[in-house]
């Protein structure tokens, strides 16, 4: 049996990045030579194999033939006649097709070493716009390698530029562009996989909601960046440095969406913008099909971010009554989650990354405090209903009371 190493393992072995998982391309085998092996098929679309002992992903050679639009639009061959060269030149990028021996051998008939060197994505061969999944996962390779310094090719930018205007991304599935979106979000910079959507207009079709917000300007005293889109990369930045949590920086970067609705006639103001975006957060989650942890935490921040701004302009009951709203007061809340993205847009601004953010401090303190509180009283007094949450609001605007004068005194 032939085996190879392909793919991303053997690309970010050379990078001397964690290799996190091994895929195996195998030549001149057949399914049934596979099993009588040992070795067990998991494949649905074309032949993929466990291997018995490591379980690492053994696949036939094979090669691929467009038949359909769309990223499932494939004929798959696999047969002992198709040989490495052929399997490796269906692969997206130069640097994705190099394959590696059992004795660390390199084969590379595409290029990959030299593109991998220069860091530079290449697509491998026109194919390459066939399958719109492909823009997405360039896009995701450049949130994972951009602080590498990798850059895209001008013909293949070129490509993906073409393949927006054929239509071809528009037969992307909302299931796969959250996928992405998603991994893309836990990378080192993944600013860098929105930019590189927008830089092939494919932003405007896949997240047309983030993408109306460049060019909307904001006012330059809060905003020294101005831009409301530019704003929300540098909340993403801040966050992906505050917390590592997906949630967080998908609320972070989201936040501001209300702004791409506001009439020109009123810019640089965005009155109501924390409401106004409300209805569009809930389209683009609905749409890519968004779970309920990111969309809950995002809607949070989008309706209560001013409020954290403002926390020490805020009276006792409106800081108590924004808590309960955000859950604080549950077992199971995201509280701490909610500030690390209220810090984030705080900071995602153009001279105000390094500031302070003691907003932050004074809502976990008041919340900490109305958590505290001894409600053996009240229990004890046989309130019910509205009368038992009337009386435990109360103590609770008694305890932020203390915690807003203790702040004051400082």
């Amino acid at each position: 049996m032939k085996t190879y190493l392909v793919g991303g393992a053997v690309r970010d072995k050379l990078l001397g990045l964690p290799i996190l998982e091994k895929d195996w391309v195998v030549i001149a085998e057949t399914p049934e030579s596979m099993i009588a092996q040992g070795f067990r098929p998991v494949g649905k679309d074309f032949p993929v194999f466990l291997h018995p002992k490591t379980h690492e992903e053994y696949a036939l050679a094979r090669t691929e033939r467009k038949t359909a639009p769309g990223y499932k639009g494939f004929t798959v061959h696999a047969s002992p006649e198709v040989t490495l060269e052929q399997d490796l030149i269906r692969r997206d990028l130069t640097i994705n097709a190099i394959a590696m021996t059992p004795d660390g051998e390199l084969i590379d008939p595409y290029g990959g070493q030299q593109d991998l060197n220069n860091r530079i994505f290449r697509h491998i061969s026109p194919a390459f716009s066939e399958d719109p999944v492909r823009i997405l996962r360039i896009a995701r390779f450049a949130a994972r390698f951009a602080h590498l310094g990798f850059t895209i090719a001008p013909e293949t930018k070129a490509l993906m530029q073409s393949m927006v205007k054929s239509g071809e991304v528009d037969a992307l599935v909302p299931e796969r562009v959250w996928a992405e979106l998603f991994k893309a979000l836990k990378e080192q910079t993944p600013e860098a996989f929105f930019t590189t959507l927008r830089d092939c207009s494919a932003l405007k079709k896949i997240l047309p909601e983030l993408d109306r917000l460049f060019g909307v300007p904001q006012p330059a005293r809060y905003h020294p960046e101005i831009d409301t889109g530019i704003h929300s990369l540098m909340c993403l930045q801040q966050a992906v440095k505050l917390s590592e949590k997906p949630e967080v920086r998908f609320a972070a970067l989201v936040h501001d969406l209300g702004k791409g609705l506001t009439l020109s006639e009123y810019w640089p103001s965005h009155h109501g913008h924390e409401q106004k975006g409300l209805p569009v957060l809930e389209a683009l989650s609905a749409r890519l099909r968004v779970p309920n942890s990111f969309k809950s935490l995002a809607r949070q921040v989008m309706e209560y971010h001013t409020h954290c701004h403002k926390a020490f302009e805020l009276r006792a009951t409106t800081l108590t009554d924004t808590l309960q709203t955000l859950g604080a007061f549950k077992a199971d809340n995201s509280l701490a989650e909610f500030l690390l993205a209220c810090e984030a847009d705080a900071k995602g601004r153009t001279g105000f990354e390094e500031n302070p953010y003691p907003q932050a401090k004074l809502f976990y303190d008041a919340a900490t405090a109305a958590n505290a509180i001894d409600n053996t009283e009240i229990i004890n007094s046989g309130l019910k209903g509205p009368e038992f949450g009337s009386a435990l609001r109360r103590l609770r605007i008694n305890a932020v009371t203390e915690v807003i004068n203790h702040n004051k005194s400082l």
